[in-house]
């Protein structure tokens, strides 16, 4: 009997041991003691090797391999078979913060779903893990640039808000466990050129960093964004990933953020190979962990190990740097009993369910901007005879845009107008010509097939063959940047062939993610429709805009300009003549803009007062009435112009709302104007509030005579005083 006493004394003893030894394994530990555990457990080569996106396994600790690169630009990419959302800058064009939530959140049932599916098998892959590299919250400065169908547009207000929405919905509401990981990218002055991001400088004013390129990643940071990632090129002399102005003063020291930075994959390379500010790797690493950049895309930071040797890093900064990593695994429990998760059985029947896909059409119908009508739009379902043409209207690449993943359902416009008519009325397809060169056989079809239809749609525009990032543009001759901005002249040259001679009515249906030179297509068609990248079900929803079972209610989150000659040079940081905000130019289509098949008007508006102190908010209100007869949405716009001082902007976007109305209802819209949202930027980038007039604008565009000219509704006016 003693002997059985002193042999279960000893299991207790043993698993009491145990247990001490690895208290990183015990959830009811505060978060700082489980995370300094772990580090004080590895040795200097595994730290340095937790610390890069691949972190191989740790069997003495019983610790699998995981990779931090994931991405789920808009629906889990890379990954298994998932809902494809549209493109970023579509979500931009909705206006809409509830619906970017909503997408979010759906995207991070699918992540968690398909992540316990995958452990289950055993399989730990890349792009199949818990943190992901998005949004994009770069300003969309210059429509040459690639990537820009990645970002929610030129403005900063609307990319924080839409960028918020987006990080809630997918880290999720409990503040002890994150759903997935959210990143702020890429942090910051980045947008473009693609060939030069590896050894490009980007120079940015006080005035404009503060003003423009800042404001939407500390709107993230503080909303708790739990990761930011720092760019390619320099910004003012100094690489991002190693920027004691953006990483050290900005981001840690005034802004607070408490989450991990990781790198744009290889940045620390172009350390050395690009921008040649430090000698070789031991040296760009010691640089890139001492300004806090926690996760190494990429294979430097075993480096690490030889720059402590040298005296260029303690170990003591990456037992800091990793702790803050490590944090995040942590706040993910990929280190507690499954049990402990509350999304650890999400099942993965919400993968691609109908109530997702529902969700991608109605995101899809809520981008969609009609940006001319002559009356054709929208079109009988009925009639005898429909041709639709085009490069663009059956590949599923008009779809997807960049950063996508795959489903087994993808609605092409094609799919979605064949689906959209009536029996009895006939539909013919060819595709006319192709993507960006002239066709080599000179027989032509499609002319005749055009002038028999009733309607013609040309289906036309760009795919992520021509935009995007420097290595997945395949067709592109520049890194995925399009430095002509026009569309490519053998589909100008194909539409205007359909159109001479004929008739009857050519819709042309655009697809692209950026703006694209649309003024001879604007001259030539009867309707044009931006169909930008609508995702999965963007056949069928496009098919219910043209045919109307719903109004058109997109709006522009980016400036159209009618010109090349219109755009500043590329390289050109400054903001001066960019964007709807400092562009003095007339635009193609201005920001904000998007046309109904109702109309709407604005009644005078009310300002709770027309004298205000410095410490004090104004409401400004109005009432919307749809004056036409159908039932649809208007995006009311809150436009402000600050005393014009120095370069401040002409018209800043300050507020938005999406108003349902029914033909012949009216709807009281305000705003509240806080002291916060009355600021300005001086040149030497501090945030202060000018006394002075200020001018009020609600709207559905942003204010202009060109807005008006196409077809944008009077905007209510009015204006107060700052004391």
């Amino acid at each position: 009997m003693n002997k059985f006493k002193t042999l279960v004394l000893a299991c207790l003893c043993s698993a009491t041991a145990a247990s001490a030894q690895n208290v990183f394994r015990d959830p009811s530990k505060p978060l700082d003691v489980r995370v300094q555990d772990l580090v004080s457990k590895l040795t200097l080569e595994e730290k340095v090797h937790q610390m890069m996106n691949v972190s191989p396994a740790i069997p003495r600790l019983g610790i699998p391999q995981y990779d931090w690169w994931n991405e789920a630009l808009h629906g889990i990419a890379r990954s298994g078979t998932a809902t494809v959302f549209p493109q970023a800058i579509a979500l931009g064009a909705t206006f809409d913060t509830d619906l970017a939530k909503q997408e979010s959140t759906a995207i991070s049932d699918e992540a968690r779903a398909m992540y316990n599916a995958a452990v289950a098998e055993g399989y730990r892959e890349r792009f199949g893990g818990l943190t992901f590299w998005t949004p994009n919250i770069n300003i969309f400065r210059d429509p040459r640039w690639g990537r820009g169908q990645e970002t929610y547009g030129e403005d900063p207000f609307l990319t924080a808000r839409i960028g918020v929405a987006f990080i809630q919905g997918l880290q999720g509401p409990d503040p002890d466990h994150l759903k997935v990981a959210a990143c702020a990218k890429h942090f910051a002055v980045h947008s473009g050129p693609e060939r030069l991001r590896h050894t490009f400088n980007a120079q940015a004013s006080p005035k404009d960093l503060r003003e423009t390129y800042l404001p939407a990643f500390k709107a993230l940071v503080d909303a708790k964004v739990e990761a930011v990632m720092c760019a390619y090129n320099r910004t003012n002399n100094e690489p991002c990933c190693g920027s004691n102005l953006l990483l050290d003063d900005v981001l840690r020291n005034e802004w607070g953020f408490k989450g991990h930075v990781v790198s744009d994959c290889g940045a620390i390379a172009d350390f050395y190979m690009g921008h040649k500010v430090v000698p070789g790797q031991a040296e760009a690493v010691a640089l890139s962990v001492k300004h806090g950049v926690d996760l190494n895309c990429g294979d430097e930071y075993p480096a690490l190990v030889e720059a402590v040797k040298r005296g260029l890093i303690t170990e003591k900064e990456i037992d800091a740097a990793l702790s803050t990593l490590l944090r995040t695994r942590f706040k993910l429990g990929l280190f507690d009993p499954a049990q402990n998760s509350p999304y650890n059985n999400i099942p993965t029947s919400v993968i691609n369910s109908a109530e997702h896909r529902a969700l991608a059409k109605e995101v899809a119908l809520k981008s969609i901007v009609l940006l001319k009508n002559n009356g054709v739009l929208p079109v009988k379902n009925n009639l005898a005879k429909y041709f639709v043409t085009g490069p663009t209207a059956s590949t599923t690449d008009a779809l997807m845009g960049n950063y996508y993943g795959v489903n087994p359902h993808m609605s092409t416009i094609l799919e979605g107008l064949a689906g959209g008519i009536q029996a009895g009325s006939q539909m013919q397809y060819k595709p006319g010509v192709l993507l960006d060169r002239d066709n080599n056989n000179p027989i032509d079809w499609t002319t005749g097939d055009a002038q028999a239809a009733d309607v013609t749609f040309v289906v036309m525009g760009i795919t992520g063959l021509l935009e995007g990032e420097e290595g997945d543009a395949i067709a592109s001759p520049n890194f995925g940047d399009r430095l002509d901005y026009n569309l490519p002249k053998n589909q100008i040259d194909f539409l205007r062939k359909i159109k001479t001679g004929n008739t009857h009515k050519v819709v042309a249906i655009v697809t692209g993610g950026s703006p694209m030179n649309l003024s001879e297509v604007n001259d030539i068609a009867d309707a044009v429709v931006l169909a930008w990248y609508p995702g999965e079900e963007g056949g069928n929803a496009l098919a219910d805009i043209v045919f109307g079972k719903v109004s058109p209610s997109g709006r522009l989150p980016v400036t159209f300009p009618k010109s090349f000659a219109q755009l500043p040079p590329y390289e050109d940081y400054s903001m001066k003549g960019r964007t709807y905000r400092y562009m003095t130019a007339e635009p193609m289509y201005p920001f904000g803009f998007g046309l109904s098949y109702t109309q709407f008007s604005y009644a005078p508006m009310v300002l709770s007062s027309t004298q205000v102190a410095k410490n004090s908010q104004v409401t400004a209100e109005t009432t919307i009435t749809n004056t036409g007869k159908m039932e649809a949405e208007e995006v009311a716009e809150l436009y402000i112009t600050v005393p014009q001082t120095g370069d401040n902007p002409q018209y800043s976007l300050k507020g938005f709302k999406r108003v349902k109305l029914a033909p012949g209802e009216s709807k009281k819209v305000s705003f509240a104007i806080t002291p916060e949202l009355m600021k300005s930027v001086n040149d030497n980038g501090e945030s202060v509030l000018l006394s002075g007039n200020y001018k009020v604008y609600i709207s559905g565009s942003v204010p202009s005579n060109r807005s008006l000219e196409l077809g944008a509704a009077k905007p209510a006016v009015g204006s107060f005083v700052v004391k």
